[in-house]
């Protein structure tokens, strides 16, 4: 009896080699990301799309395994986070929290506001309610992941505590710690959507796609986080493949820009088309100000002499003029235009963004209004002199 317990503490049931140990630990995680990136926020959270109930099911009931994670909870949680972004009452921004206190407490910060009952109330509706949910996933959390640890020891023997660890750290580490730290933090942003979310890198391959976070927080209800050729998302794939085999249906996917003849005058239609338009004009306007900042940094490298703070203020506008201008606080509106003095052409690009911005966000305007307003703007613009500027009055003008 003695040795059939030393052989099985040493191989296990499976009598499986150190790589394909490590090749079934990775791909117990990867279903898990699959799941919360599908199921839990793509379907449940945001309604992107639907998913066939077999396969729903399978994603709950791995969910109850790997994770412990209510549904309900996680989705409540998720969607107040988009409601309260970056204000003291979003459950993990690393603006307001510090990006060290999510990075190393992101779980502890889920956990806390999971208990929230409000949160839950409010945020939570729509989620499953089933005999299944009320009676073991969401009551008997723990059972779950004691469950999968008996199972990885038979399987494995002693290594399988192993196994079974990197598979519960897997989502406190990548999702509330990567996702919700450096996704707020470090990156790149395709839009200026008012957060700080930034794409934390243009493959999402180890998240599920979740990298591509600036995206999602512009678009939050599209089953599909890629916008650019270049950008890959691999929970996009898994969603093609179930859509093929009958499995989901894709609600709603990322708006695109749709351009026709160049009207002369701003009617109401095109002002509501501009509206619809606004995260893909004012990304073409910060790509406009990042190379004015790049052109200008290359002059005053080229004549000799510029301060390392001046090369350096340039270099923070650079990063800084990826957020709105309302988005930022009054030390970063400073950087800007600091870097801004000795380029008219860029006090002029930097004044006339805030005023394009208002057009969407003065809801106490009339329609009448906003139109005047917009067509007042890109008459302005055409008649600055400033390429930019004029190629983007003509963008404007040319919006479906």
């Amino acid at each position: 009896m003695f040795e059939v317990l030393q052989e099985w503490a040493a191989h296990g049931l499976w009598h499986a080699g150190a790589w394909t140990i490590v090749l079934y630990t990775l791909l117990a995680c990867h279903l898990t990301i699959i799941a919360v990136t599908v199921f839990l926020h793509r379907s449940q959270a945001h309604r992107a799309l639907d998913l066939h109930p077999a396969l729903m099911h399978l994603f709950r009931m791995w969910l109850w395994l790997s994770t412990g994670m209510s549904t309900r909870q996680w989705v409540a949680v998720h969607r107040k986070h988009h409601a309260r972004c970056e204000t003291a009452e979003d459950p993990h921004s690393p603006v307001v929290l510090g990006l060290r206190s999510v990075l190393l407490r992101g779980a502890e910060l889920y956990r806390a506001e999971a208990a929230n009952e409000q949160t839950l109330q409010r945020y939570g509706h729509g989620t499953p309610d089933d005999w299944l949910e009320r009676r073991v996933y969401a009551r008997l959390t723990w059972h779950g992941v004691g469950l999968m640890l008996i199972v990885d020891l038979l399987l494995f023997g002693v290594i399988g505590a192993t196994v079974w660890a990197v598979q519960m750290l897997w989502i406190p580490i990548w999702a509330a710690g990567v996702v919700n730290g450096l996704g707020h933090w470090w990156g790149y942003r395709n839009f200026a959507s008012r957060d700080a979310s930034h794409n934390v890198a243009p493959w999402g391959l180890i998240i599920g796609g979740e990298e591509l976070h600036n995206n999602h927080h512009t678009f939050p209800t599209s089953a599909k986080l890629s916008v650019k050729w270049w950008e890959f998302d691999i929970g996009w794939g898994y969603i093609r493949l179930f859509s093929l085999l009958g499995l989901a249906r894709v609600r709603k996917l990322p708006p695109k820009a749709r351009l026709g003849e160049a009207r002369a005058q701003v009617d109401p239609a095109l002002l509501q088309s501009v509206i619809a338009n606004r995260y893909d004009l004012m990304a073409r306007y910060a790509r406009e100000l990042r190379r004015m900042l790049r052109e200008e940094l290359r002059r005053v490298r080229a004549a000799g002499g510029a301060s390392r703070s001046r090369v350096l203020e340039l270099r923070a506008a650079r990063r800084l003029v990826s957020h709105e201008p309302d988005m930022l606080d009054a030390p970063s509106l400073a950087a800007i235009h600091a870097a801004a003095q000795g380029s008219p052409a860029l006090q002029t690009l930097l004044r006339m963004r805030e005023e394009l911005s208002q057009v969407w966000q003065h809801s106490s305007a009339s329609a009448e209004q906003l139109r005047q307003r917009l067509q007042d703007w890109c008459l302005r613009a055409e008649q600055s002199g400033i390429a930019a500027l004029q190629a983007l009055s003509l963008r404007v003008r040319s919006y479906a």
